[in-house]
C-alpha cells in the first residue's frame, strides 16, 4: 500500500509512522520547509493527568504507551517518564485534589496526593511555599522542537518514506490522488489530510461545515534553570481547565476562590516542563474569539513568572523566547479528534486541540486500524 500524508506536524508524522511500521510506503507532504505550527509550539507534554475519562483517557494512556515505545526506537525524541506535580494551597485546592483521587480511574492515571516534603523529594527544585501536591506518575515529556526531524530520520532509514517539504496540496484529482502547487500529482491507496490548524484552502473546499475551531495561546521559554526540574509542574488553575478535575469540590473552588484577574481574563493555567538544554517551557493562555490578535501581551507572561517563582522559591532565569501558537480543536470538546472521509480515498484528521502532542500516536493508530492498513 502507498499512503500520502499531507501535513508535517506530529499528527501527520505519526500517521506516516503507523503506515511505515505496517510495511507500507509513505509520501509526506508539508507546505513549509519544516512544520511550524502547534506541533513545535507546545510543552512537549504527554499529559495523561487532566484528560476526561472514557475515550479521551483511553486514547491518552494508549498514546503514552506508544510514545514510550517510539522513544526507545528514536532516542532523539528525548522521551522522559517524568510525571507531573500540581502544588496546592489552602483547603479548597486541596479538596479538588482529594476529589481527583476518588475517581474510579485515579489508579490508571497514577494519581497520588503527596505532602509538600514528599513533593520536594520528587522535585527538589520546588522550594516555594505550598501545602501538598497532586502527583501523576503517568505524565511524560518529549522535545517538541526536534521531534519531527528525528522521527523523519528514522522513517527515512526504512527506505519506504519520502518527505516533500515546500509543497502545498491544492486539489484532489482522483481516488487517493492529490496535486500540489508545483503541479505534481501524488497517487496512493489512501490520502490523510493532517493539516493541523490550517483549515482553509483545500480543507475548506472538502469540508465546508467542519465542526472544528481554532484556538490561540501564548507561551515562553527561559534560559537554563541551572538545576533539574525533575517533573513537569502545573498550578491549581489547571484544575479549572482540565475535565478530569470536575467535581463538587471544583465547583466550590470556582465559586469561592476566584482566579487572579489576569488569569481569568486570558483563560490561563500554568504548565511548565524543562527542556533537555535546561530551559523551562512555560504557558499558557487561551484565546477563542476570531480574528486573533497579531501581537503577544505582557500581562499574562508577568502572571506566569510570579506563579513559577512562588513554586520555585527563586527568581526565574531570563526569558529567551516568547511566542504565540494556534491549534485546531473540535467544537464538541468531548471528542478526541475529527476524522472524516472527505473524498474517495481521502480522509481528514484534525481537531485534537491541546491533546495533539499527547494523543497523536494513538490517533494515528486508530486511523490505520479503521482504514485497514
Amino acid at each position: 500500500m502507498r499512503v500520502i500524508v499531507v501535513g508535517g506536524g506530529v499528527v501527520g508524522t505519526m500517521h506516516a509512522w503507523q503506515a511505515v511500521q505496517r510495511g507500507h510506503e509513505v509520501v509526506q507532504i508539508e507546505r513549509e520547509a519544516e512544520a511550524r505550527g502547534a506541533s513545535l509550539r507546545n510543552f512537549g507534554q504527554i499529559w495523561v493527568s487532566g484528560r476526561a475519562g472514557g475515550e479521551e483517557l483511553d486514547t491518552a494512556l494508549r498514546a503514552r504507551e506508544l510514545w514510550e515505545g517510539i522513544g526507545a526506537e528514536v532516542p532523539g525524541l528525548g522521551f522522559r517518564a517524568i510525571g507531573s506535580l500540581t502544588p496546592v494551597r489552602g483547603e479548597r485546592e486541596h479538596a479538588v485534589a482529594e476529589a481527583a483521587l476518588a475517581r474510579p480511574d485515579a489508579a490508571a492515571r497514577g494519581y497520588k496526593l503527596v505532602t509538600a516534603a514528599e513533593a520536594r523529594q520528587l522535585n527538589p527544585a520546588l522550594r516555594g511555599e505550598f501545602d501538598a501536591a497532586l502527583w501523576c506518575e503517568r505524565d511524560a515529556a518529549v522535545e517538541p522542537r526536534t521531534a519531527q526531524p528525528h522521527l523523519r530520520a528514522a522513517l527515512n532509514a526504512t527506505g519506504r518514506y519520502t518527505f516533500l517539504p515546500g509543497r502545498e496540496v491544492r486539489e484532489v484529482v482522483g481516488a487517493g490522488a492529490v496535486r500540489d502547487d508545483h503541479g505534481d500529482v501524488h497517487r496512493g491507496d489512501a490520502v490523510v489530510l493532517a493539516t493541523g490548524a490550517w483549515l482553509s484552502g483545500l480543507v475548506r473546499e472538502l469540508a465546508p461545515e467542519l465542526p472544528v475551531r481554532r484556538v490561540r495561546l501564548q507561551m515562553m521559554q527561559t534560559a537554563p534553570l541551572g538545576e533539574a526540574l525533575t517533573t513537569s509542574v502545573a498550578d491549581a488553575d489547571s484544575f479549572r481547565y482540565y475535565p478530569a478535575y470536575k467535581s463538587d469540590a471544583l465547583d466550590a473552588l470556582n465559586a469561592e476562590q476566584a482566579q487572579a484577574p489576569v488569569a481569568a481574563a486570558h483563560k490561563m493555567q500554568l504548565l511548565m516542563v524543562q527542556r533537555l538544554d535546561g530551559g523551562l517551557t512555560i504557558g499558557d493562555t487561551h484565546e477563542y474569539e476570531h480574528p486573533f490578535a497579531f501581537d503577544t501581551l505582557e500581562d499574562p507572561y508577568e502572571h506566569l513568572v510570579g506563579v513559577v517563582e512562588s513554586f520555585l522559591g527563586r527568581p526565574l532565569p531570563k526569558i529567551r523566547r516568547r511566542w504565540a501558537g494556534v491549534y485546531a480543536q473540535c467544537t464538541d470538546t468531548t471528542r478526541v479528534v475529527h476524522r472524516q472521509q472527505v473524498a474517495d480515498g481521502v480522509w481528514l484528521v484534525t481537531g485534537p486541540g491541546g491533546r495533539g502532542m499527547t494523543c497523536s500516536p494513538a490517533i494515528a493508530e486508530t486511523t490505520a486500524n479503521e482504514l485497514g492498513w
